[in-house]
C-alpha cells in the first residue's frame, strides 16, 4: 500500500469520478484506475462502484476512505513538523479562480508567495462562483477568487480584491449609437458576456434586475478576447471590463452603462483560515494584499 493509492482513493471519492480525480492530482485517468485497482486487489474488496454517472465508494469503499484521509493527514501532518524544525513550508496550496479573472492582483499575490515558499506547489482551478465557494467550504480550495451576488455561504469570509466598471462594447465600423448605453436598454439588445458565476457577469445580471429587465445573452465566451472577437464581428453587443475594452479601442466602440455597472472580484476563505500551515501563509499573504489594494 502506497500513499499515492490512498490519495487517488479520496480523490474519486470526493470528485464522483476518476477523470475528475485524475485532472484534480494532475496525472492521466488510466493511473488512477491502476493504482485504485492495485488497493483493491491487495485488501481484496471492491472499493467503488463504477457506473456511467461516476464512481460511488461502496461500503468498504467508505471504511476504507475514513482511515485513508487519516493516513494522509498523520503524513503531512509529519512533514509539517520536521519543517518547523528546519525552517521550511512546503506542501501545496489549491487555489480558486473564476472563469474569465483578468486582474493582476490574484498574478502578483502568487508570484509574491511563490518567491516566500518556493517549496510549496500552488495549484489552481478556475470554476464558477459557486462551484468555487463549494470547494471552499469543504476543504479542496484553500482560498478562492470569486464574484458573487449572493452573501457567501455559512463558514466562509470574503474581502474585495478588485473592483472595475464595466462597459458595453459594439464595432468602431458599426453605426453611431450615442455615448452611452442606459442598463435599462440592454433588454432589447442581444449580448455577448461572460459565463454567470463570473464576477463581470454577476454584475450584469444585478443591474439588469435592477433596472427591471431581463438580458438576453445571445453568446457566452469563457474568456474577455472572445467576448471582444465575439463583439467586433457583430454577434451581439459585448460587455467587458473597462480596460479590456480600452486595449480594443481601435476595433471596438465604449459605451459606459447608466447607471454604472461595477464588478468584483473577492478573495474567500474559510473561517478560521486554511489547516495547512501552507495554506495559512498563502492566507497572510493574500491579507497583505486586500489591505493594499483598500489603501489604493
Amino acid at each position: 500500500m502506497e500513499l499515492h493509492q490512498l490519495r487517488y482513493v479520496v480523490a474519486v471519492a470526493e470528485e464522483g469520478s476518476f477523470t475528475a480525480a485524475a485532472q484534480r492530482e494532475l496525472v492521466a485517468q488510466p493511473a488512477v484506475s491502476a493504482a485504485v485497482r492495485s488497493l483493491e486487489r491487495e485488501l481484496g474488496v471492491q472499493l467503488f462502484r463504477r457506473g456511467r454517472s461516476g464512481a460511488q465508494p461502496t461500503e468498504a469503499g467508505v471504511a476504507v476512505l475514513a482511515h485513508a484521509r487519516a493516513a494522509l493527514a498523520a503524513v503531512a501532518a509529519a512533514r509539517d513538523v520536521a519543517d518547523e524544525v528546519t525552517g521550511l513550508l512546503r506542501g501545496r496550496v489549491a487555489v480558486g479562480m473564476v472563469v474569465g479573472c483578468t486582474s493582476t492582483v490574484l498574478a502578483d499575490l502568487l508570484a509574491d508567495f511563490s518567491t516566500a515558499h518556493p517549496a510549496v506547489e500552488v495549484v489552481l482551478v478556475e470554476g464558477s462562483g459557486a462551484d468555487l465557494l463549494a470547494a471552499l467550504s469543504t476543504g479542496r480550495l484553500d482560498l478562492a477568487w470569486v464574484g458573487r451576488a449572493q452573501p457567501p455561504p455559512s463558514g466562509v469570509e470574503t474581502a474585495v480584491l478588485h473592483e472595475e466598471e464595466q462597459v458595453a462594447v459594439v464595432p468602431v465600423a458599426g453605426p453611431p449609437r450615442g455615448r452611452s448605453l442606459a442598463v435599462a436598454e440592454l433588454a432589447s439588445h442581444r449580448l455577448v458576456a461572460l459565463p454567470r458565476g463570473t464576477g463581470g457577469r454577476t454584475a450584469l445580471d444585478a443591474a439588469c434586475a435592477a433596472a427591471g429587465v431581463a438580458p438576453v445573452v445571445a453568446c457566452e465566451a469563457t474568456g474577455l478576447e472572445m467576448v471582444c472577437l465575439l463583439a467586433e464581428r457583430g454577434l451581439g453587443t459585448g460587455v467587458v471590463p473597462a480596460s479590456v475594452a480600452a486595449a480594443a479601442a481601435d476595433r471596438l466602440r465604449a459605451l459606459p452603462l447608466d447607471p454604472p455597472v461595477t464588478s468584483r472580484i473577492e478573495l474567500a476563505w474559510r473561517t478560521g483560515g486554511p489547516s495547512s500551515p501552507a495554506g495559512a501563509a498563502l492566507l497572510a499573504v493574500a491579507r497583505r494584499h486586500v489591505e493594499a489594494a483598500r489603501k489604493r
